[in-house]
């Protein structure tokens, strides 16, 4: 067995192509039929239950997953498991989405007569617009494609990809109805990086008390020193008698105060501390720390609260560990 790089490739852009043509061939269903079926969605008092076999039930699947992280409640049912107690997860105020390819899957046609029992709304996705299932629904969108990517025919590929993009399509028009915002994605993925970067304060991940590295204006320079090597920010803080910043210095004043012959002995930290800095406040979103020092071209920031008094530090790395970065 021997691969033929461009046969390969004529037929992974053939796949691609086609599956695209199904996509663009759905263009033109974006209808009144589409308009319905979203307003079932949206009116739904209870969740949004998604039901498929086989390939389309693994569409289905993540088309579940896709609303219910988008503002519409939702979860997947196997059809298969639903005729033997699983129905019972169908409740009334429902909204049922049945997806088959045929339209004609025989385990969503013995579930159907219980849906219909149950009076909930069922939006079908199906490839045939005459089938059993799209008579039966409530509304049927048709997801139907020319021809499937598969060069025998016979794999659902264009078909799956289309009935996923418009499961898109309905999941995307609802959160739009719904005023859904980005800090309510983030509250669905508190574990994602997008979650981090919306959810997470400069408060959640600043080093505080003993772990904030800071010295008065009146410290040798030498003790600042050995505080910046303590606490391993690369920073130090420098503080009046009510603990308000007044100055920061860091690695890089170092570096520059040795260039200028400083003696490290006979100087305070308050004689070569940098006066005008940046700061953080402990209410602030992580990422906008990240921003200031982005911007700012430094590495550490002190946190000051609304009495400008030194409540904290972070640095890069802390932001690193967080996976604000």
């Amino acid at each position: 067995m021997k691969l033929n790089p461009e046969k390969t490739r004529e037929l992974a852009l053939a796949v691609l192509d086609t599956e695209a043509e199904g996509i663009r061939g759905l263009m033109a269903r974006i209808d009144a039929r589409f308009i319905r079926a979203c307003e079932h969605l949206l009116a739904c008092t209870g969740r949004v239950v998604v039901t498929g076999m086989g390939k389309s039930g693994h569409v289905g699947n993540k088309i579940a997953a896709t609303l219910a992280s988008t503002g519409t409640p939702s979860f997947f049912v196997h059809p298969g498991e639903a005729s033997h107690g699983d129905l019972g997860m169908i409740t009334p105020g429902d909204t049922v989405i049945a997806l088959s390819n045929s339209g004609e899957t025989d385990e969503l046609l013995t579930i159907l007569p219980l849906i219909r029992r149950l009076g909930v709304p069922m939006i079908a996705l199906t490839g045939n617009p005459r089938s059993t299932l799209a008579r039966e629904a409530t509304v049927n969108l048709d997801v139907s494609v020319a021809r499937e990517a598969c060069p025998l025919g016979l794999a659902p590929t264009a078909s799956t990809t289309a009935a996923l993009a418009m499961g898109d399509a309905l999941a995307v028009a609802l959160l739009e109805a719904r005023g859904f915002t980005a800090d309510d994605f983030a509250r669905s993925h508190p574990g994602g990086r997008l979650g981090r970067r919306l959810l997470l304060h400069v408060a959640d991940i600043m080093h505080t008390g003993e772990r904030i590295p800071v010295v008065r204006a009146d410290a040798p320079l030498g003790d600042a020193l050995l505080e910046i090597s303590r606490q391993g920010l690369g920073m130090t803080a420098v503080v009046d008698e009510q603990r308000r910043l007044i100055g920061v210095f860091t690695d890089g004043d170092l570096r520059r105060t040795l260039d200028r012959g400083v003696d490290v002995h006979a100087t305070t930290i308050g004689e070569v501390m940098t006066r005008q800095f940046k700061t953080a406040a402990p209410t602030m979103l992580a990422a906008e720390a990240l921003k200031i020092m982005e911007d700012h071209k430094i590495s550490a920031l002190p946190v000051l609260d609304e009495g400008q008094r030194l409540v904290g530090a972070l640095n890069m790395h802390d932001l690193l560990r967080a996976g604000v970065v």
